[in-house]
């Protein structure tokens, strides 16, 4: 990966943890880790809904919901977006 890219990364992990710090008040970003899922955080099905939907909302993403469902954890969201934002 190349040190350019890293910035952007950077840049997307800060917006999915305010994302997720947004819809679960109670998880404090130094909670947030990329080797976690969601569910791991307390997130219920509804607030995962959420966090997606916000994240495609700040990102100006055009991807379905179903997109997101394989997503193993926190780090592979990250990727994700930053892949998708580049297209």
């Amino acid at each position: 990966m190349s040190n350019v890219a890293e910035p952007d990364r950077e840049k997307i992990a800060i917006l999915v943890t305010e994302t997720i710090t947004a819809i679960l008040p109670l998880v404090t970003p130094d909670q947030i880790r990329e080797d976690i899922h969601l569910m791991d955080l307390g997130a219920d099905s509804v607030d995962r809904v959420e966090i997606i939907m916000l994240l495609i909302e700040r990102c100006g993403l055009n991807e379905p919901m179903s997109s997101f469902s394989a997503i193993p954890d926190i780090g592979a969201l990250i990727d994700f977006v930053r892949e998708r934002k580049r297209r």
